[in-house]
């Protein structure tokens, strides 16, 4: 991008296409809604609560700057090892394959162990996964893309229950402010995402790739390795951050000395089985995020063309741009429009924008390269809308007992999903009308949990409420509200393991 920009100014630079006209707007979008979404200076904010989310996010956007500075480089470096499509074909099957199979597993361990251990260990797992990428040996990758996969079902479930449990429990914040911190968490992730990709191009091209100890050496350096070990770097300094700074938090099951894995699991499939709001919120996760890898995997054949070569970079900026605007706008509408109505409207604009990129896919002409781009910027939109606002309704829905396991489970059709698509050879524009139908799945879906009686009771607002979050292994602790509007009453309930040093306050 320096290059070109030197070579012919910012000026011809910014407009030479499409792609690059749409930069400024949409930047001044983002920027517009980052700025009006933030916290002003007449907002109150109970004591703790700034020190809470900068501890939080800090360490979020570290271990996710790992998992961006990887994506676009996989595949690159695999083909760069001389691989097949099919052998590179099998190595992603892996990857997902791992998080699907060892999804029940994860969360379980997540509510019985830890989550602060579970962090941990999502630290220790992608570290041992970056490492093997320095080696063109089949079977060191397939290990690596196995721990990969394990810790990617850690990073989008137990950094989450940990924020929660914690948000809710030991410090006892409204729910106002778990819905600003989603927000927050997701407008960092689109932030880092940006800044991890044109990271990852500057060390990627500074340095030779090769093997290290000569020809038909096997441990290669420089290239492609380099995004991998500025991730390792991340990690490393996010484990620094998470063992000092992080307290532990459990599920309630992990109290109970009789309990095991396995119970834990049935518990959580019995919650299921009895709570049809849980059910429908786990066909939503897996449907909507379902279509959102099937894009992945396809817009970019989807935007290839001859006569105006699709700009990767700059296409993957506006997308990331285009999340940070759906994220900042999910902020600006959480006092006013409650998450299952923004949902709703979000699966409706998503369903519209698939319709508009298999037709203009379909039709195979160039000229509809700008309407395929806007359905995808649409899309991304809504993508930052989802986020934030599903965050929040799981937290309304799952009970913290069982809130890792839950998490972990919905992830399961949402990764076969993916291996499906893997291994299938459907055209994009079938491709695309399939999400679009997964996108009504997921509306209608969520029009159920709108009607679908609470099993536990109302608040005033209307708003779903967690079910108790008290139980075996905790004794009751009373404190003092740190909040006017966090609570209706004069005292709270949080939690102390028996026998334990800690509580939750």
């Amino acid at each position: 991008m320096a290059a070109a920009v030197h070579e012919m100014g910012w000026g011809e630079y910014l407009t030479q296409d499409f792609y690059h006209l749409s930069i400024l707007p949409l930047l001044a979008a983002t920027i517009g809604l980052a700025y009006a979404a933030r916290p002003t200076a007449g907002d109150e904010l109970p004591a703790g609560f700034r020190k809470f989310q900068m501890k939080y996010l800090t360490v979020w956007a570290l271990c996710v700057a790992a998992d961006w500075l990887q994506g676009p480089y996989v595949y690159a470096l695999y083909a760069a090892y001389g691989f097949t499509s099919a052998e590179i074909a099998q190595l992603f099957v892996a990857g997902f394959g791992s998080s699907m199979v060892f999804g029940c597993i994860v969360g379980t361990v997540t509510d019985k162990f830890g989550r602060k251990k579970c962090c941990i260990m999502y630290c220790l797992l992608y570290i041992a996964s970056c490492m093997t990428k320095h080696f063109k040996q089949y079977q060191i990758l397939m290990f690596g893309r196995i721990t990969g996969g394990l810790a990617t079902s850690m990073l989008f479930s137990c950094f989450e229950c940990w924020m929660v449990s914690e948000h809710t429990q030991r410090h006892n914040f409204s729910g106002g402010l778990l819905g600003y911190m989603f927000g927050m968490m997701f407008t960092v992730m689109y932030s880092v995402a940006i800044l991890s990709g044109l990271a990852g191009q500057v060390v990627a091209d500074a340095f030779t790739f090769g093997p290290m100890l000569g020809e038909g050496g096997i441990f290669y350096t420089g290239g492609y390795c380099c995004p991998f070990d500025l991730a390792i770097l991340c990690l490393i300094v996010g484990l620094l951050l998470i063992i000092p700074g992080f307290e532990e938090n459990y599920g309630n099951a992990e109290g109970d000395a009789s309990s095991s894995l396995m119970d834990n699991l049935k518990d959580a499939v019995r919650i299921l089985g009895k709570d049809k709001r849980a059910l429908l919120l786990g066909v939503v996760v897996s449907s909507f995020e379902g279509s959102m890898f099937a894009f992945v995997f396809n817009w970019t054949p989807a935007l290839n063309s001859t006569t105006i070569p699709p700009p990767h970079g700059v296409i993957f900026a506006l997308f990331m741009m285009s999340c940070m605007c759906g994220a900042s706008m999910s902020t600006l509408l959480g006092s006013s429009m409650k998450p299952a109505t923004r949902l709703n409207v979000t699966f409706a604009s998503g369903f519209a924008c698939f319709v508009m990129a298999s037709h203009a896919v379909a039709s195979g002409a160039e000229d509809n390269l700008r309407l395929s781009l806007t359905a995808f910027l649409m899309f991304e939109f809504c993508v930052g809308v989802y986020f934030p606002s599903v965050g929040v309704l799981k937290s309304e829905i799952v009970p913290e007992a069982v809130r890792g396991t839950v998490y972990n489970i919905y992830r399961i059709p949402l990764n076969a999903i993916v291996v499906g698509l893997l291994l299938s050879n459907i055209s994009m524009a079938t491709c695309f009308k399939l999400n679009a139908v997964l996108l009504l799945i997921s509306l209608g879906c969520m029009v159920a949990i709108s009607t679908a009686p609470s099993t536990s009771s109302s608040s005033s607002s209307g708003d779903i409420e967690m079910p108790p979050k008290t139980g075996i292994g905790y004794d009751p602790v009373e404190t003092d509200v740190l909040t006017e509007d966090s609570a209706t009453t004069a005292t709270v309930v949080g939690r102390r393991r028996n026998g334990g040093d800690s509580d939750y306050v």
